[in-house]
């Protein structure tokens, strides 16, 4: 995802063309660098998942992406949560005990913003909160980190891209700077990538997922990346989806998700994949580049 971004994005350029950054190619010889780690809902083996706590752990282990999952409120806000139910990581069973099943959607922001989303992970994180999304872009602004995005759940939200891109705009996200080498949008839903593709053409964009070899040519049509679970994965998986080019003319790569140990993350690398998902990203780090 990391590479992905920094590789694949549209930018203005002089009389209105457009152009896609391509980094530069390591030296003839030289060892292939490791893969960019991306802090999985923010550095979630160390905090809280989802919260700006997590965002500023990922910061502190030196991690430049973080990972996160936007739903929409009841009234339309857009915040940053996991599941479709509120229950497994805030205390909304204790503050709205006649609620079930606590869906994302049936709750106001207001209400959302009453609960506590970090005691469930530990003391020390007694009375986080649920951010909305723009607390946290202003939290990875703050700290200069770069953000893979997914659209969560997007058949619960209709609309919900047009939202994100709302809020992404007015939060100065949608900039040549950001678009260039600081977003990418994912989704498990091809139908959703492609709406925001066709809404933003600039942005880098990834389908979650591991489509088979046949049907990677028409994901390319309006993704930049496809990012498999690391159990799904094969060298001849990797090779074969970078042999096509994606969205914007680029190679289309492969970020993997949830790898948390040494011995997976050396595997993946070995895999060929440009990005890695990890809920312990200082650990698979330093697993890659050693």
């Amino acid at each position: 995802m990391l590479t992905l971004a920094v590789t694949a994005t549209l930018t203005a350029l002089a009389g209105g063309t457009a152009g896609v950054v391509q980094p530069p190619a390591a030296p003839a010889g030289a060892p292939a660098a490791a893969p960019f780690v991306i802090a999985h809902r923010g550095a979630s083996g160390y905090a809280p998942e989802n919260t700006l706590a997590a965002v500023d752990r990922a910061h502190r282990l030196a991690v430049d992406w973080v990972e996160n999952d936007v739903q929409r409120t009841k009234d339309g806000e857009l915040v940053i949560v996991h599941d479709d139910s509120l229950a497994r990581t805030t205390n909304v069973e204790q503050v709205f005990p006649k609620r079930a099943p606590w869906k994302v959607k049936d709750f106001t922001a207001a209400e959302i913003r009453r609960l506590d989303a970090g005691s469930w992970f530990g003391p020390a994180y007694a009375g986080a909160r649920v951010p909305t999304l723009k607390q946290y872009l202003q939290r990875v602004d703050h700290n200069q980190q770069k953000l893979l995005m997914e659209v969560k759940n997007p058949a619960l939200y209709p609309g919900i891209e047009k939202d994100i891109l709302r809020v992404l705009r007015t939060q100065g996200w949608l900039d040549a700077a950001h678009v260039r080498s600081r977003l990418v949008v994912q989704s498990f839903d091809a139908a959703s990538l492609r709406s925001v593709h066709q809404q933003h053409t600039g942005l880098v964009t990834g389908f979650l997922g591991t489509p088979k070899v046949a049907d990677l040519p028409k994901y390319a049509a309006y993704t930049d990346q496809i990012n498999p679970q690391h159990t799904t994965l094969s060298k001849q998986y990797v090779a074969a989806v970078h042999k096509l080019k994606g969205a914007h003319g680029q190679r289309l790569r492969v970020s993997t998700w949830t790898v948390d140990d040494s011995a997976s993350a050396k595997k993946v690398k070995g895999f060929g994949v440009d990005g890695v998902i990890s809920n312990r990203p200082d650990v698979v780090r330093a697993a890659m580049r050693g």
